[in-house]
């Protein structure tokens, strides 16, 4: 429609919206949707709509004048925002609300309509003036992000569920594990403690040797299953409790233990507690010639570059080096440290000696 149509049509309003009023001006022009209703006429009229209003519903102005604005509701408007905005016209006040509206071809979009009272000076309402926006892009785009939000959500709870699942899988898997693990030492341990019965005295120290470190395996297994981070293996904690296993078959021996953070790659675990199982055998022996008991200190810390476990034992008269341990035991502290990754050192100190066992970190 012409500009100069809009021009005539303001003419016809009584009031300051008349020819002159550069609010008229104002509101013919602008590119926002706006249309003036009169509620002194019979269910409240649309009797001004710009340009810009026609273009954003498709009505003609002659399709527009004297018809409420109901004319835009559908199926799927809110009743409760149409209900708001009936209130405040009824009492008089502005309102401003989020409306999805229907064009004349059908076709939906949604509105931010405020609405607001025009008074004359005795404060009578003349005209209500209402303002449009098109955000329908804004609000398909909330409802695009409620969306992606509502399947992220659904993916995370359908991830959750299936890794609670294999979890619930593995934990009856380890538990599966771990019963044969115990099973199966404690038949190995069954025939050797068989065989025991029928060997002389010199094989039968072997052999007790022998189930030791299968009890000490079991220990290192046990110590596993029962971690909450089943990837790392804390090497002081286990020392310490295999000192205090020791020391129930040694009457009087002292315990003594400064433990801090000392973990150790799982892969190593195995080797690194046989390690210990052999320098805590070799000292505990020694504790037994003692003519009073002494004691066994058990520290560890860990460093950037390695963890380290260190065994004192106080009060025996000579020295245990690398040397001196039994052929058996030295093979077997030499492979599994070279195994492992680390070192042992045999150090005097006052009153006793120190081996320091040294865990180099993986990269």
């Amino acid at each position: 429609m012409e500009q100069q149509d809009d021009w005539r049509l303001t003419e016809a309003l009584p009031h300051q919206l008349g020819r002159g009023d550069p609010f008229a001006a104002a509101v013919r022009a602008t590119r926002m949707p706006m249309i003036v209703t009169d509620p002194a006429q019979d269910d409240n009229p649309i009797v001004f709509a710009n340009a810009a209003f026609q273009r954003l519903t498709g009505y003609s102005r002659e399709e527009l004048i004297g018809r409420n604005c109901r004319i835009l509701q559908g199926p799927k408007t809110s009743r409760e925002s149409v209900n708001k905005v009936r209130a405040a016209v009824m009492a008089g006040d502005d309102v401003s609300v989020d409306l999805l509206n229907y064009r004349k071809d059908g076709s939906t979009f949604w509105n931010a309509l405020y609405i607001s009272p025009v008074r004359d000076e005795d404060g009578t309402i003349r005209y209500f003036f209402a303002s449009q926006m098109d955000i329908t892009s804004r609000i398909d785009a909330h409802s695009r992000i409620a969306r992606q939000k509502d399947e992220v959500e659904q993916e995370v709870r359908r991830r959750t569920a299936d890794l609670e699942a294999a979890l619930e899988a593995q934990t009856l898997l380890l538990h599966e594990v771990d019963h044969r693990v115990k099973n199966n030492m404690t038949m190995i341990g069954s025939i050797l403690r068989l065989q025991l019965r029928e060997m002389n005295p010199e094989g039968a120290g072997q052999l007790r040797a022998t189930m030791q470190r299968i009890d000490a395996l079991g220990t290192v297994h046990r110590r596993l299953y029962q971690s909450e981070d089943v990837t790392r293996f804390d090497i002081g904690a286990f020392a310490a409790t295999l000192a205090s296993d020791f020391a129930q078959a040694s009457p009087g021996v002292r315990i003594l233990t400064d433990l801090r953070r000392a973990e150790v790659s799982v892969g190593h675990a195995s080797a690194l507690g046989l390690v210990v199982n052999e320098l805590l055998t070799l000292m505990f022996q020694r504790q037994k010639d003692l003519p009073a008991p002494g004691e066994v200190r058990v520290s560890a810390h860990g460093t950037p570059a390695a963890t380290v476990l260190m065994l004192e034992d106080r009060g025996s008269r000579s020295l245990l080096d690398s040397d001196s341990t039994g052929p058996l035991s030295r093979s077997l502290i030499q492979r599994l440290t070279a195994q492992a990754n680390a070192t042992v050192t045999f150090d005097p100190i006052e009153g006793g000696q120190r081996v320091t066992l040294t865990i180099g970190r993986e990269e």
